[in-house]
């Protein structure tokens, strides 16, 4: 009972805004959007809850047991990032060059999965953002902000046609083309910081 009243205690509203703000902008569902609705476009299936439930597990698995699982594999973090950022490259490659990467060759609604949940939604940068706010914030204010996030992955994924609607195909072919170059971008900043990295821990 002493835990949980302590556990609480440590509650800090702009600590939990800015956990939300964090990684809402490292998530980046609004920029995932055209992502979302050039995979539908191709028929691959994807499940709103089914996503947003695993992406909550997900985070939260690594929020408390993420570095003890990279240790088993013998990975670190760095590593795990530069895996998780070539996967992202190749996301963008197939949205500027209009190419076809990501076979759907999996079971029907596979696709929620990969590249959904992993590593678009609960991905490599996610995961390192929530390693990096444990030495920042309190573990109430990251859940809280974890939380919110999860909410608006649910209503972007529910509600992913009304944007459809609302831009139009040419507006989301110029919006795909426009976050596709956006992502490739992230991602290369993604490999070359944790390449830095890696290389500075094996010197």
């Amino acid at each position: 009972m002493l835990y949980v009243k302590d556990f609480f205690s440590a509650f800090n509203t702009q600590e939990a805004v800015s956990s939300f703000i964090i990684m809402f902008m490292v998530i980046d569902m609004v920029g995932l959007t055209p992502v979302i609705i050039d995979m539908r476009s191709k028929g691959r299936v994807i499940n709103p809850a089914k996503a947003t439930i695993w992406s909550l597990v997900l985070f939260l698995v690594f929020l408390f047991l993420g570095t003890s699982i990279l240790g088993l594999f013998h990975v670190d973090v760095s590593s795990f990032a530069i895996a998780g950022s070539i996967v992202l490259f190749l996301m963008a490659v197939e949205m500027v060059l209009d190419v076809e990467i990501f076979r759907n060759n999996g079971p029907s609604g596979s696709s929620t999965m990969v590249p959904i949940v992993f590593p678009l939604i609960a991905g490599a940068g996610s995961f390192t953002t929530l390693l990096s706010l444990q030495s920042m914030y309190g573990l109430v204010n990251i859940l809280i902000g974890l939380l919110l996030n999860i909410v608006v992955v649910f209503f972007v994924l529910k509600n992913v046609y009304l944007l459809e609607r609302i831009l139009g195909k040419s507006g989301v072919y110029v919006s795909r083309k426009f976050f596709g170059v956006m992502l490739l971008a992230v991602s290369i900043k993604m490999f070359l910081d944790n390449l830095v990295r890696f290389i500075a821990t094996v010197q």
